[in-house]
């Protein structure tokens, strides 16, 4: 495996080896000790996927206050995402900054996004099966969602008029939320 920092070097791009053939290919999704080799050493709880089936379907921003902020790895299974982390973490050098990567059934790709991040995507395909890996369990009062057009943030979608559930169309900027999350703490 190979991981590579990101433009925010707390994100990483992790590429798996993959070994093809006239008959398909193979490849380690996930490796505890790879990863770890590499400098993740996150033991991931739960697996959660998700399956969009239009093209400009967004998910996010979306993130779970401490203390049960989550660190994920995704991958994307089936279709394109354009996959985004915000760093929401005070006292950040990258605080409000945003990176994205695009993660395919094709490219085999996955984005490590540690706690104090939001993380969304709009996907680029239709069909667009996500698998993510968390640290800790999902807790339904600790969810929140801040809006993904907020300008404080700034992300540029890869969408002109994106699909939206009713929690990401209700969701408030991040000055009007309870996000707060603290660098190296």
């Amino acid at each position: 495996m190979l991981v590579t920092p990101t433009a925010i070097p707390d994100v990483k791009l992790v590429t798996p080896q993959v070994f093809g053939d006239d008959r398909g290919w193979f490849y380690e999704s996930y490796s505890f000790e790879k990863l770890k080799q590499c400098g993740i050493d996150t033991v991931f709880v739960q697996d959660n996927r998700s399956f969009s089936a239009v093209k400009g379907t967004l998910r996010g921003l979306h993130c779970q206050k401490a203390p049960f902020a989550q660190t994920k790895l995704l991958c994307c299974t089936r279709g394109e995402i354009m996959d985004v982390a915000v760093d929401l973490r005070e006292g950040s050098p990258t605080y409000l900054k945003w990176v994205s990567v695009i993660l395919s059934a094709e490219n085999k790709q996955m984005l490590y996004i540690p706690k104090g991040f939001l993380h969304g995507f709009v996907t680029r395909t239709d069909d667009v099966e996500v698998l993510y890996k968390v640290d800790a369990y999902y807790n339904a009062g600790s969810d929140r969602s801040i809006r993904f057009d907020d300008p404080a943030i700034g992300v540029k979608w890869d969408a002109k008029h994106p699909i939206l559930s009713k929690k990401d169309q209700n969701a408030p900027l991040l000055c009007d939320s309870d996000v707060h999350f603290t660098y190296g703490g």
